[in-house]
């Protein structure tokens, strides 16, 4: 394509919101105006489809509930007013909570101002979170945040260790909406253990984000802990950035979540329209369909030319693959759908795989997100590396560059803008995903908002640990030494001698099985320790 014709059809497609500071090109995707065409109808039916999600349709029909995230920064939206006071009764209080920790009225049991936070977590319930503390904090933070988000006793213990001497002055926030996560729970008990051990009241630490009735709830009212946050059953996970589970660690932080949520709501706004090319998230679920033939036959290359930036590939790593990562369409019919997502960050990424990007298997497309202005901090600016030339016009000379370089080989490219990076236009990149991941599952006539495949892991894991204490109670026995197909075999369950073998070797790792003998796996044997 010639740079005249690439400059008319930037002009074409290029979108931008002046009261956001928000821009979006997709001209280098190559599609054409009869491919876009024939997704007209399907397009239309996606926007019917939001309208009606935004109503308070049952949109997850797994569990009889509506998906309501969208409600969260405009709650007068919400289908009843019932809803619409909850959300504002929580923001609310999230507000206050925050201002009594922040101004020492609300102290840890010894009486010390709160000076860090840990939030216990996993997948959307410390992905958001996570991704708000990075993007948005800084050296002047009101509390410093740490995170537990798995149940790695190392990784625990990692994180803890570094809360050592300022546990009595850490606040706790416990995320999970049925209080039964596995992970979650595990980093509760974890913690409870290191307060107690450091002689403190973990109760007077500790607040919970979850289910009214849950079993965190109860067990929170149980152990006096400070207060408890909401999480509706209309929030999945992934969508619940904007509720309790990210504004709550947020304020706290001293982030901006008014800031936050009325560059969602703006985002919202702008992607309500019904023409394609002046609705954003619309542009971003066709060139997607485009881009995979609406199978998801190419991955989707996440960019970000912002160091802040680093966690948003695995941010939307969940909210799309989880959402689009379905076996079934809605009538039932086997499809596979999905759209895979990876990065990390310019310019670090053009001296790992850019090289196989732009000459290697052309399989992907990439979405480039450029923020304008360098927002440097304490490094001065304007600080030239070289006459004339800051180390941010670099990073934007890279990103172009590479864009450039990418183009010269065929490889489609989408380029987010944002005049900066802050929590107005984190918010909006945010809802500009939320609501493409919407319209695409109901372009392509997919579920976004349940997740069988991650329930069906959870329940395989605990099957593996049922079968585990089975094992380690027949070793408790003294029965001599066994092979682990041997072992299989006494257990009554021959078909799973690999899986035995594997719980052996961990057990032996930890110390709690004696392993014998080497070579392969059907001779090396296995007994009670001694």
């Amino acid at each position: 394509m010639s740079s005249k014709e690439q400059w008319r059809r930037f002009q074409q497609y290029f979108l931008h919101d002046e009261e956001l500071g928000f821009s979006l090109d997709v001209s280098r995707m190559k599609f054409d105006a009869e491919s876009i065409e024939e997704l007209e109808s399907a397009h239309y039916e996606a926007l019917d489809a939001m309208e009606a999600l935004e109503g308070g349709s049952i949109a997850n029909p797994d569990e009889r509930r509506m998906v309501g995230h969208y409600w969260l920064r405009a709650p007068e939206l919400a289908p009843s007013p019932q809803i619409s006071e909850a959300i504002r009764e929580a923001l609310d209080n999230i507000q206050d909570f925050a201002t009594r920790i922040h101004e020492g009225r609300l102290r840890g049991g010894r009486g010390e101002t709160f000076t860090d936070f840990l939030l216990i977590g996993i997948g959307g319930s410390a992905l958001g979170p996570q991704l708000l503390a990075d993007a948005l904090g800084s050296s002047a933070d009101r509390l410093r945040p740490s995170f537990l988000d798995n149940t790695d006793p190392d990784g625990m213990a990692r994180v803890l260790g570094g809360l050592a001497g300022r546990l009595d002055r850490t606040l706790v926030l416990v995320i999970s909406k049925s209080g039964g996560t596995a992970e979650t729970r595990n980093g509760m008990l974890a913690a409870e253990a290191a307060w107690r051990e450091a002689g403190l009241d973990f109760g007077a630490h500790a607040v919970a984000v979850t289910s009214e009735g849950s079993k965190l709830d109860k067990h929170a009212t149980e152990q006096r802990w400070l207060t408890s946050f909401p999480m509706w059953d209309w929030i999945g996970g992934r969508t619940s950035l904007m509720s309790a589970v990210g504004l709550l660690p947020a304020a706290l932080q001293g982030i901006d979540v008014a800031a936050l949520l009325a560059g969602a709501r703006r985002m919202d706004e702008l992607t309500r329209g019904r023409e394609p090319f002046s609705n954003p998230a619309a542009m971003l679920a066709l060139m997607w369909h485009w881009a995979g033939g609406g199978r998801g036959s190419r991955d989707m290359v996440v960019l970000p030319y912002k160091d802040r930036l680093v966690l948003f590939s695995k941010y939307l790593q969940q909210l799309v693959m989880e959402s689009l990562g379905k076996e079934r369409d809605l009538e039932g019919e086997v499809v596979n759908q999905g759209l895979a997502v990876y990065g990390n960050k310019g310019s670090t990424d053009q001296h790992a795989y850019v090289q196989q990007l732009r000459d290697g298997l052309n399989n992907f497309f990439v979405t480039f997100i450029e923020v304008l202005a360098d927002d440097a901090g304490s490094v001065p600016p304007r600080l030239e590396v070289e006459p004339g030339v800051s180390a941010g016009d670099y990073l934007e000379g890279f990103l172009l560059g590479t864009r450039t370089a990418l183009a010269e080989k065929d490889r489609e490219s989408i380029t987010i803008t944002l005049s900066r990076l802050d929590a107005r236009g984190l918010g909006a990149l945010v809802a500009l995903f939320e609501r493409a991941v919407g319209l695409y599952a109901a372009m392509v006539k997919i579920n976004a908002y349940h997740q069988p495949g991650v329930e069906a892991g959870k329940k395989a894991a605990r099957q593996v640990l049922d079968l585990q204490l089975e094992l380690a109670n027949a070793l408790s026995r003294n029965e001599g030494a066994r092979t682990a197909e041997e072992w299989a075999e006494a257990l009554g369950r021959p078909r799973d001698a690999e899986l035995v073998f594997k719980l052996l070797e961990r057990l032996a790792a930890n110390g709690r099985a004696r392993r014998e003998g080497a070579g392969r796996p059907s001779e090396i044997r296995y007994a009670k320790l001694i």
